[in-house]
């Protein structure tokens, strides 16, 4: 009798953070909630998969975060030929894009043939494929500063489940154009990190202090993510053939009344409601002639999801909705940039869920559960 076929091999998903990422920051987990749900998905369409989290750091060159994405699957998958799925949320897409480029050099000492020809499905998830204005903003010197502070922010949201409420409308108004004509300078934003910081313990302090220290040292990614800077990326880097490209798309309520009952009655829920308007505001500014052209299919599955077709000031708080097409629109959804990846508020769940904005979007356990389950079914082969 002849032997049974030995089985299968198993899958390997990377799941890769963005320039909010802190995924090098021990319990503070950028993606646990995702980690916990997709190998579950996944084992349910009958995919046995290790899924990983991709140790990067949030601001540095493109160039540089795919080739830390390499030397992690040369790390990871080096003993096997397992096929690899990559999961990119918000700039973490760009550096799966850049990695299966064909033909690209990487800061790396590894092959890339062995690792790339295993690459099967690149997902993307709420990613400026064409940029996004915020990043405009964050390049200015005050604009920096405020980008160190709302991560840590969200930082100590997944600690402690609510930032101050002094502090969230304080950053609010920092990140209103005329806010920052009011008064808002380095010395405030000092302060409210100062003020973040202070409620850690002395370990956690030091390694958050270490942490933003390693991102100073480059903050090339930023002028990279501007519609301008990003030209550059989409003139070089080129779909790798035989790897499925698809996008997750995402899709804040514009501000206004409606989201302003939607976001409930509570104080804190207001103070993030209005940094969610300031943060709005400022990536709905992509010019008209300047937005993306979606394509029929693309453009049919937007329709779909949102009853009409995102113009080119809608955006989920961080990257403008149209911006993140690429490929196969695998899923779209009303949620905002971290909503996505499991940051909405849900306290009952175990482990909890925290929200970092009230944008008054709905997005709850089962959109959460819906979306990844699409994300596993596009990875899934068959």
């Amino acid at each position: 009798m002849a032997a049974p076929p030995p089985p299968a091999p198993k899958h390997r998903v990377f799941l890769i953070p963005g320039f909010f990422g802190f995924a090098n920051l021990g319990e503070l987990r950028y993606f646990g909630h995702v980690r916990d749900l997709l190998p579950e998905l996944l084992r349910a369409r009958g995919l046995a998969a290790d899924v990983h989290v991709v140790k990067t750091w949030p601001t540095w060159s493109l160039r540089r975060r795919a080739g830390l994405l390499l030397d992690t699957l040369a790390a990871v998958a080096a003993g096997d030929d397992a096929p690899i799925h990559l999961v990119g949320h918000s700039s973490g897409g760009l550096d799966a894009r850049l990695l299966t480029t064909p033909d690209i050099q990487l800061p790396s000492t590894h092959a890339l043939a062995p690792y790339v020809d295993r690459i099967k499905t690149v997902v993307t998830v709420s990613t400026p494929h064409h940029g996004t204005p915020v990043a405009n903003f964050f390049t200015t010197l005050l604009g920096q500063q405020l980008l160190k502070t709302l991560s840590l922010a969200t930082m100590y949201v997944l600690r402690f489940g609510q930032l101050p409420i002094s502090v969230v409308l304080k950053l609010a108004g920092a990140l209103a154009w005329v806010g920052a004509a009011a008064g808002f300078g380095r010395t405030t934003i000092d302060h409210l990190f100062d003020q973040l910081l202070g409620d850690f313990g002395p370990e956690r302090r030091d390694a958050i202090e270490r942490f933003f220290a390693d991102v100073s040292s480059d903050q090339s990614l930023i002028p990279q993510l501007t519609p301008e800077g990003i030209d550059v990326l989409n003139a070089a880097a080129h779909d790798r053939p035989g790897v499925r490209y698809g996008s997750v798309v995402s899709r804040a309520r514009r501000p206004g009344p409606a989201t302003v009952w939607a976001a409930g009655a509570s104080g804190y829920a207001q103070a993030t409601h209005a940094l969610h308007l300031a943060l709005y505001r400022l990536a709905s500014r992509t010019p008209r002639d300047r937005a993306p052209v979606p394509s029929d299919a693309q453009s049919a599955a937007l329709r779909r999801a949102y009853g009409d077709l995102p113009d080119a000031r809608a955006n989920d708080s961080i990257v403008p909705t149209l911006s993140q097409v690429w490929g196969e629109v695998v899923h779209a959804t009303w949620a905002d940039h971290l909503d996505v990846v499991g940051h909405f508020d849900d306290p009952a769940s175990e482990p909890p869920h925290f929200d970092w904005l009230a944008t008054g979007t709905g997005f709850d356990r089962a959109h959460f559960v819906r979306l990844w389950t699409d994300v596993a079914a596009f990875i899934s082969p068959g």
